[in-house]
């Protein structure tokens, strides 16, 4: 066998493994690990295995991972941000669909503190489903606003996606940070049009709220969500000025979190134990997708199937719409059936080259990148947030129902990703305020 047919076998019994279930980092270690004994001997295989770990794991930037996930799992088990669909619900309950709005709110609060999908999706369906319902919002509309509202978790900066995506493109973390703030605010603003819209053309999905809270219940509700809105400006204000690097604001809000916590004394020793676990483990896992991700992308690059592949796909003269919709197809079809690091370091090795050969932005893929694989996670068969959702409801929905409701917010998110790829600028602006 060529090196190149061993590369393209090798990324066949890749595809076989994770489709039958075996763990993606263990399948890219042990797939890469095999590949490059086989291309380039023994000793290159083993020099690889003890040095890819190290110099992955060891650099700089990547520290900002555990802390991200430190800080949110701090705010969350503290409950520093409880007070996010309350003060939300107060200020937005008048307009149609006001509760479903308000979790919308909500989530992009939560996502500005935690990064994560799931975790949004998990928080934000406790409070605010069981809140709907009280109100007779109709099920789906309910389960299906929490399931896409938690998309934005990995939109919003901190966005675990967008570190690890920015370690491997070798692209500023800060200017992905910035991008995604520019896609996140068009997710929120398209999710809230679909839940207005929808509860003005029926008014059965979503009864009008029959409370009127004062102005100083409102002011009050204010109150409660100062330590989310400190946190925020404390970590991305100290960010924007040039006051710390995005490495070290994974730090700072790790410690402002915590200070906030026991300011409030709302971070118990047993909280602060369970944080550190659940970001301890979290943080292994990753690691190990990621590190088999770089052996993966040495196995393509050793084998010449990664040139292989790009020359190939550039060779074929598509135009860069063409390109880009077939990417698009390609992650919607993973998000089905992988988790998004999975799935993103996966493809990386791969799908990176063929964006850099067509000369197309790097921060800006970065961002939409991001924005593919949070669609794959309300995507029907296996789209995770449903499924976190209903393990959330128990029996007050059945899956079915759920992504009934999820329907009308993945066609916003198809109108929205060609509104990002037709008007880059939605994701360039804020970074080319700070471009040097």
């Amino acid at each position: 066998m060529t090196n190149i047919e061993i590369g393209l076998a090798g990324l066949g019994i890749l595809v076989a493994l994770i489709a039958l279930r075996v763990p993606i980092g263990v399948a890219l270690l042990s797939v890469s690990f095999a590949g490059i004994w086989l291309v380039a001997g023994e000793r290159a295989a083993f020099g690889l295995l003890r040095s890819i770990p190290y110099s992955f794991a060891a650099n700089w930037t990547l520290s900002s991972v555990p802390m991200f996930l430190l800080m949110g799992f701090v705010c969350y088990h503290a409950g520093i941000t409880k007070g996010l669909f309350e003060a939300a619900r107060l200020w937005l309950s008048r307009l149609p669909g006001g509760l479903a709005v308000a979790t919308v709110f909500g989530a992009a609060g939560f996502a500005a503190v935690t990064g994560s999908s799931v975790a949004c999706a998990a928080a934000m369906g406790r409070i605010a489903v069981p809140e709907m319902v009280r109100y007779r919002y109709d099920v789906r509309l309910a389960t299906g606003s929490v399931a896409a509202a938690g998309t934005i978790g990995a939109l919003i900066p901190p966005s675990i996606l967008l570190i690890i995506y920015g370690l491997f493109a070798q692209v500023p973390i800060s200017h992905l940070f910035l991008g995604g703030f520019g896609a996140g605010f068009l997710t929120v603003v398209g999710y809230v049009l679909v839940i207005v819209l929808r509860a003005k053309l029926n008014p059965e999905l979503a009864p009008h709220v029959e409370e009127t809270p004062s102005f100083s219940e409102r002011i009050y509700a204010l109150r409660k969500v100062w330590p989310v809105i400190l946190l925020i400006f404390g970590v991305f204000g100290g960010l924007v000025s040039g006051l710390f690097t995005a490495t070290e604001a994974g730090g700072v809000g790790a410690a402002l979190a915590v200070l906030i916590g026991l300011a409030r004394r709302a971070l118990t020793a047993e909280a602060f134990q369970r944080s550190v676990v659940e970001t301890i483990v979290t943080s292994a896992a990753l690691f190990l997708i990621a590190i088999g991700a770089n052996m993966l992308t040495r196995f393509l690059a050793l084998s010449g199937v990664g040139a292989f592949l790009t020359d190939f796909i550039v060779g074929l003269g598509l135009q860069t719409f063409i390109l880009l919709t077939g990417i698009t197809l390609l992650y919607l079809l993973l998000g089905m059936f992988l988790e998004p690091i999975g799935a993103m370091l996966l493809t990386l090795p791969v799908v990176l080259p063929i964006i850099l050969a067509a000369d197309l932005n790097p921060v800006w893929f970065g961002v939409l990148l991001v924005k593919f694989l949070e669609i794959g996670m309300i995507t029907p068969p296996i789209g995770l947030n449903v499924f976190i959702i209903k393990g959330v409801v128990g029996n007050l929905a059945s899956t079915t129902m759920i992504f009934q409701g999820i329907l009308w917010f993945l066609l916003a998110d198809l109108v929205m990703v060609v509104m990002l790829m037709a008007f880059p600028d939605i994701i360039l602006f804020l970074p080319s305020l700070v471009t040097p």
